[in-house]
């Protein structure tokens, strides 16, 4: 079954620059798709996936944290409801996080915002399996508070829009 790979802080603001498409090509014989320049890749013969995590990780000029996910669980994504009661709005965007280490313990109850509820910058809605859903608003401020979904979860967590989700979904079904 194909997997989906999530990497944590790679390509953003010149930091752990590499080219997506060059290690998707030198991954070929696992038919690897490069979705955008995140560090995001189906992996559609993945074999066992502790070796191909292995040989993935042997490819990039520096260490990261990677979530590797089931197709079938990002699959069930598009099935859900995460959004549902949310507005739309164009100064808000929606967005998926992948929890890159399990969780210890529990998650916190949800829905919240951060900073707070009523000031609001992200807007954690709730969780599916390793996928943990929610709003933020487009503001300078906000990519301070993005960042402080790992401490309100209590484990790090690689984000990504739901627009690049839905195009995850599109070459999952293709």
């Amino acid at each position: 079954m194909a997997v989906v790979v999530f990497m944590r802080g790679v390509n953003v603001g010149g930091y752990r620059r590499f080219r997506p498409t060059a290690v998707a090509k030198e991954l070929a014989r696992y038919d690897v798709v490069n979705v955008g320049a995140t560090g995001l890749f189906v992996v559609r013969n993945p074999g066992p996936v502790n070796k191909f995590r292995a040989e993935l990780l042997r490819r990039l000029p520096f260490d990261t944290q990677v979530a590797i996910c089931d197709a079938r669980d990002v699959l069930e994504l598009e099935n859900g409801r995460f959004f549902d009661d949310q507005d739309e709005a164009p100064e808000i965007v929606r967005f998926v996080s992948v929890l890159v280490a399990p969780v210890k313990g529990r998650l916190p109850a949800m829905p919240f915002g951060i900073p707070h509820d009523d000031g609001w910058y992200v807007k954690v809605l709730g969780s599916h399996k390793a996928f943990v859903f929610g709003l933020y608003r487009r503001h300078i401020r906000t990519i301070a508070y993005l960042g402080k979904i790992d401490q309100a979860l209590g484990v790090p967590v690689t984000t990504r829009k739901w627009n690049t989700i839905a195009t995850v979904l599109k070459v999952l079904k293709a």
